[in-house]
């Protein structure tokens, strides 16, 4: 099975920044990101994994927001701190379509991918918050089918970008000269609906050809833009049934765009809560969860129904019916709260602290045994390629992981005991991409520069 370490802050769970074993206001230290890439690459982890937004989640009052762990670095500012201490790890980072320009962002993932070796990959959102658009100078978020179809126009542009420079078209001869070669080197002259790039990139093709796609859209349209485009998607279910269904699923949309089951790793997001005991590890859990604060956990779930007010609901009743608003239009991450609601009945104060607790997907709860059987039982069944492992808490739920439970999945046959290749990609055991303008050398285009 494939892993990656989701470096959620200090920690998966909301508040497992407050644990004794979570570090210490450790958001704005580069050691603290290298230390954590090291613990993943000693564990043989393919990559760890970077979220981000370039705005906040709207909260009701200074309070709520004080208990946030909010502060975000630029994510590949980050990964090229870790990068520097590490040597196998893959780097995946988050970059918004919505709210960047294809050239920025294929020359920085180019840029990330040289200096590393070749273990980039680009986590691609489309963003989902109001100030975010606020942010960058828009009245409003675009509707949800225009930011996928800005992404879908996006992504075509970088990867004619990075395609600009063909194999060879570095020579460096201190003979002859050349440092280039001219006829190896391509524009892009992409004139569309939301962009036009000239081209050619800046930075020569990187070792993997193109950084890794990685896509976590759960929606109808992020699925098919999904299919179409990533080649990891990092994805969230309550169940082995629901992932089952989606891994099938994915796996046909697959075939529409002529792409095989193995192009797409498909890994759902897990927090591993371990203890020596089945016992301690649920009085880990309880303690973790008995640190979020009520007006926190209620927060959260307004925010995840769509921004919907609570204030006047009972906490101890039922969720009530949702204004007409709050139901428009895809949201994977609301559905999936209205259907615990109505499968368990629950009050809106435990419903509230259930998402809250699990912010990041499916919750194990048990010994290094337990969390190796479930992950194996996921992996056996067709759930799942690999897994995003959320420590609840920084750094000591991931160094548990790594000590803990991946020795077992090495024993059993389920891991493996050294890195297959130096790149994310060989890793991952994911092709090369080809080379458009080698595919089709007809769409070559000299650049405007001479």
């Amino acid at each position: 099975m494939k892993l990656l370490a989701f470096l959620m802050q200090t920690g998966g769970h909301i508040a497992g920044w407050r644990h004794a074993r979570a570090a210490d206001n450790a958001l704005c230290d580069a050691e603290y990101f290298q230390a954590l890439g090291r613990t993943a690459e000693k564990g043989l982890f393919d990559g760890v994994f970077l979220a981000d937004y370039v705005g906040y989640h709207p909260v009701k009052g200074a309070a709520v927001f004080a208990g946030l762990e909010t502060p975000k670095l630029d994510p590949l500012v980050v990964l090229a701190t870790i990068a520097a201490a590490t040597r196998n790890i893959g780097l995946i980072g988050t970059a918004s379509t919505t709210y960047s320009h294809p050239y920025d962002v294929a020359r920085r993932f180019a840029s990330l991918d040289h200096v590393s070796g070749g273990r980039a990959g680009w986590n691609i959102v489309t963003s989902t918050m109001e100030n975010e658009a606020h942010n960058y100078g828009f009245e409003a978020h675009l509707a949800h089918a225009d930011r996928y179809a800005r992404a879908d126009e996006f992504v075509a542009v970088a990867r004619k970008l990075w395609d600009s420079w063909q194999a060879g078209a570095v020579v460096a001869d201190k003979v002859s000269g050349a440092y280039t070669d001219p006829a190896r080197i391509s524009a892009v002259d992409h004139q569309g609906e939301h962009f036009r790039v000239a081209g050619p990139l800046t930075v020569p093709r990187t070792p993997q050809g193109h950084p890794v796609l990685v896509q976590a859209g759960a929606s109808a349209t992020g699925q098919q833009f999904a299919a179409a485009n990533a080649e990891v998607i990092f994805t969230s279910h309550p169940t082995i049934f629901t992932a089952q269904a989606f891994r099938a699923d994915m796996h046909t949309q697959l075939a529409q765009f002529s792409r095989s089951p193995e192009s797409l790793k498909i890994m759902p997001a897990v927090t591993p809560v371990i203890g020596r005991t089945r016992s301690e590890a649920e009085d880990l859990k309880r303690e973790l969860d008995d640190l979020i604060p009520a007006r926190i956990a209620i927060s959260k779930l307004e925010g995840l129904l769509g921004n919907v007010d609570l204030s006047g609901a009972d906490p101890d009743g039922p969720l009530p019916a949702l204004p007409a608003e709050a139901l428009a239009g895809e949201n994977s991450t609301r559905d999936r709260v209205l259907e615990l609601s109505e499968r368990e009945m629950l009050p809106i104060a435990e419903l509230a602290r259930r998402v809250a607790a699990g912010r990041t997907g499916h919750t194990i709860v048990g010994t290094a045994e337990d969390i190796a059987e479930t992950l194996i039982e996921w992996e056996n069944c067709g759930a799942a390629d690999g897994f995003v492992i959320s420590a609840p808490f920084l750094p000591g739920g991931l160094e548990d992981f790594v000590d803990m439970v991946v020795p077992i999945l090495q024993e059993r046959g389920h891991f493996r005991r050294e890195y297959e290749g130096t790149t994310l990609r060989e890793n991952l055991g994911l092709a090369v991409p080809p080379n458009g303008f080698d595919a089709d050398p007809t769409s070559r285009r000299r650049p405007e520069i001479w």
